[in-house]
């Protein structure tokens, strides 16, 4: 046991020097003296978003260093309830030991992601859209089904879900569902989910209970800032108002509380039904319609630079990145890295996407994407 926990404790040394290294940590503590100057200067209020973009940052620099300080200590107390416990026998405190290497290693993990985060909204909230693929009712049930098992996610991340559009379908399932998740890394971590997510079952609405395969595409976009700009000119935009036919309660199913909005020259359509009021929803709806069309110029130009690279080798948006099979076996697998697990329920009933989101990053940093 000694050997063991030794070797434990040496590696997770050598895991936070690295950890250390990626975080660039006193390039941290001098953003951290810049970004807190600035806040101090007079008229910093002024501007709101853009003080409130910069106490962003602010914030998340020092989650940074206080949470690498926070695990030093606890690797100084795992150490020293180790040696104590080793030289007087006593399990009680190799027993804290473990539980300190354990917490240590989650707390590593997480520091891990935050330095794997590199771009300019990868700390940020995320617009998530589920839609159903080919599959017909079983696609739209399974729309729903992978809408809760993110929502379960978001839950036990403890990040905030804003749900702007969730219309049911006529006979099972959802038309589609778009959500807002707020919380550090959200983008970060939930753009690894964007592509398309496989289910093979025996069909619940087949009375022959045949095993039938379904898809659904997942979109994962950022919420872009405020001063971040995106031309929209109003007179580009046709806004539609309808009654909204989802959950909602009286007031959103009896008035033109929901909002379409069609940007005629991309025809992108976003809708939002899920707030009250139709001011609210036309709002969500301009964010939504926001981030899409950032994300199109974005892809503009990279289509214009892979045009002057050459073809490129990577699988792109579109393709199955995970399968969910229920029958004849069960078994979740990420097609991309490998990752897997038996336990179907706990992934699909409790959210537990951590084992796969992780392992995305991991085999990202790694080149995994253009390797493949």
């Amino acid at each position: 046991m000694a050997d063991v926990a030794k070797a434990t404790l040496d590696a997770l040394a050598q895991r936070l020097d690295e950890v250390e290294g990626y975080l660039h940590l006193d390039a941290r503590r001098g953003e951290i003296a810049d970004l807190e100057k600035r806040g101090a200067a007079a008229g910093f209020w002024d501007d709101a978003d853009a003080a409130r973009a910069t106490m962003a940052r602010l914030s998340s620099a020092r989650d940074d260093v206080s949470g690498m300080e926070s695990a030093r200590a606890k690797l100084g107390d795992a150490r020293a309830a180790f040696e104590l416990g080793e030289e007087m026998d006593d399990e009680d405190l190799l027993g804290e030991a473990a539980e300190l290497c354990a917490s240590l290693e989650h707390d590593l993990s997480e520091l891990e992601l935050s330095s794997w985060f590199s771009g300019d909204f990868d700390h940020g909230d995320a617009i998530v859209t589920v839609t159903p693929g080919q599959g017909g009712l079983e696609a739209q049930d399974w729309c729903e089904m992978l809408f809760h098992m993110y929502l379960r996610y978001c839950d036990r991340r403890g990040w905030k879900v804003t749900v702007n559009d969730a219309p049911v379908a006529e006979v099972i399932g959802l038309d589609r569902a778009t959500f807002t998740v707020s919380g550090k890394n959200a983008y970060g971590m939930l753009r690894a989910e964007q592509g398309v997510h496989r289910l093979v079952r025996i069909s619940p609405t087949d009375d022959k209970k045949r095993r039938q395969t379904t898809f659904a595409g997942v979109e994962v976009l950022p919420v872009v800032p405020e001063d971040v700009e995106v031309d929209i000119d109003p007179s580009d935009l046709r806004i539609d108002v309808y009654h909204a036919s989802g959950p909602g309660g009286q007031g959103v199913n009896t008035t033109d509380s929901a909002v379409r909005i069609t940007h005629l020259p991309t025809n992108t359509v976003v809708t939002c039904q899920n707030e009250r009021s139709q001011l609210q929803n036309k709002a969500a709806a301009l964010q939504i319609l926001r981030s899409r069309l950032y994300e199109l110029e974005m892809a503009r130009r990279e289509a214009e630079l892979d045009e002057l690279r050459g073809p490129k080798r990577a699988i792109g948006f579109g393709n199955q990145i995970r399968s969910y099979v229920l029958y004849p076996y069960q078994l979740v697998k990420d097609l991309r890295t490998g990752v897997e697990t038996g336990n179907v329920e706990s992934v699909l009933s409790d959210g537990d996407l951590d084992k796969f989101i992780v392992g995305y990053h991991r085999w990202a940093a790694g080149g995994g994407e253009s390797s493949s």
